[in-house]
């Protein structure tokens, strides 16, 4: 096969462009990394030796605040905790995700989304892969229209391709949300749009809301379906000032996460009409994940979402305070400016392995964790990392988290 027949995702998947690695002889030991994977394309995420590692994860819990989520959490004190919270309601144990607790679940976050049904999902991929598969079978149309930094591209491992033959079609330019104008200036007719709110890999960008209506519009007089890719959905509503029902009213389905954001120990929700959630679970079973017991999970994401739903509104500010924070020094760039939801990226001047040195240093005298990791842009000696405020930043003011962040741009 001439490399002119692969779709792009498959190409960055057979030359490992995508997780930052080189092609090796056959039989050689390619010396990439684990933690490369999570690199985007042309970018490599930094290298942290073993015993680095190990300190830098000591050094972060003794910190007194964190700019980005990530804190151990003692998994058999969370798990108690579940337990205890399904005692405490009589819950009994389901079968497949069937009982009483996880259909009222599901109903409660469908109205949430102001979808007619949802049906709980063990992973967010296998909802995505689902909702672009019943898609492409009804219209017979396999082409969705995917922006270059879609969970599609970058982190499913080519699934959409591999497990059911669809062909993605990148329609906008990486340094911006996909637009209207990228449906209908699209090269190969469109079955599927599958859309990002908001959008990671910028730093948790947004369309206007008269360009997200805009698009929802021109899908639908294309005939086109349009998906919501909502990992982090539950981040937009400060943005949008408008309920979650009005921001997913026009898109055809939705998916959520409960891990981002809301802090459960996995899962996600497909939602949409009710014969597409009919048919969503047919193919969850051809999926395998038909989990026998569904409630631990389920539990998980029911028991915190609406304290985590509460606090998202304080997130953002203290994002917009930090961000300005930051980027009132001329050698940092913020984006995008200003912050949009919780998360945001800065670009500074350093390598990777050294700044995560300053990190380190910074941790151990400020207890402040000022970045989970670093990676190079193509631009040369400039680096990149995400912060997201969460509660791990705790009591510290924007301005003294800024104060400590911006001593990764001093020598050691």
């Amino acid at each position: 096969m001439s490399p002119r027949h692969l779709s792009r995702s498959e190409f960055l998947a057979l030359t490992g462009l995508l997780s930052g690695a080189t092609l090796v002889p056959r039989g050689a030991r390619a010396a990439v990394p684990p933690a490369q994977a999570t690199a985007p394309p042309g970018k490599t995420a930094a290298v942290t030796p073993k015993p680095s590692r190990v300190s830098s994860a000591a050094l972060r819990r003794g910190c007194r605040a964190a700019l980005a989520p990530g804190a151990t959490v003692d998994p058999g004190a969370e798990l108690i905790r579940i337990g205890e919270w399904v005692q405490r309601r009589g819950l009994e144990q389901d079968f497949y995700g069937g009982s009483a607790f996880i259909e009222d679940f599901e109903a409660r976050i469908a109205r949430l989304l102001g979808c007619e049904a949802a049906c709980f999902m063990p992973t967010g991929t296998m909802g995505q892969l689902i909702a672009l598969r019943i898609y492409a079978d009804a219209s017979g149309n396999r082409n969705v229209g995917l922006h270059p930094s879609s969970h599609h591209v970058l982190h499913e491992n080519n699934s959409h391709v591999v497990l059911h033959g669809l062909h993605d079609v990148i329609i906008a330019p990486w340094i911006r949300p996909l637009l209207a104008t990228d449906v209908r200036g699209a090269r190969e007719a469109l079955g599927t749009v599958s859309v990002e709110l908001p959008v990671r890999w910028l730093g948790g960008q947004l369309p206007t809301w008269a360009q997200l209506e805009d698009l929802k519009r021109t899908c639908r007089s294309q005939g086109v379906k349009l998906h919501m890719d909502g990992a982090r959905l539950w981040e937009c509503q400060p943005f949008y000032q408008r309920s979650y029902a009005d921001v997913c009213r026009g898109f055809d389905s939705v998916y959520v996460s409960f891990y981002k954001t809301v802090g459960a120990i996995g899962g996600a929700m497909l939602a949409g009409k009710r014969d597409f959630i009919r048919s969503a679970r047919t193919w969850r079973h051809r999926h395998g994940g038909n989990v026998y017991q569904m409630l631990p999970f389920v539990a998980s994401a029911a028991m915190r979402l609406d304290d985590a739903l509460a606090r998202i509104p304080e997130h953002v500010r203290r994002a917009k305070l930090l961000s300005e924070a930051l980027a009132s020094d001329d050698r940092l760039t913020v984006l995008p400016r200003p912050a949009q939801t919780s998360m945001f990226r800065v670009y500074l001047r350093g390598e990777p392995a050294e700044l995560s040195a300053r990190r380190d240093r910074i941790a151990s005298e400020d207890k402040v964790w000022v970045a989970n990791g670093f990676s190079p842009t193509r631009v040369p000696g400039i680096s990149e990392t995400e912060l997201q405020v969460s509660e791990d930043l705790g009591e510290v003011t924007e301005e003294a988290a800024a104060q400590a962040f911006r001593k990764l741009l001093d020598p050691a």
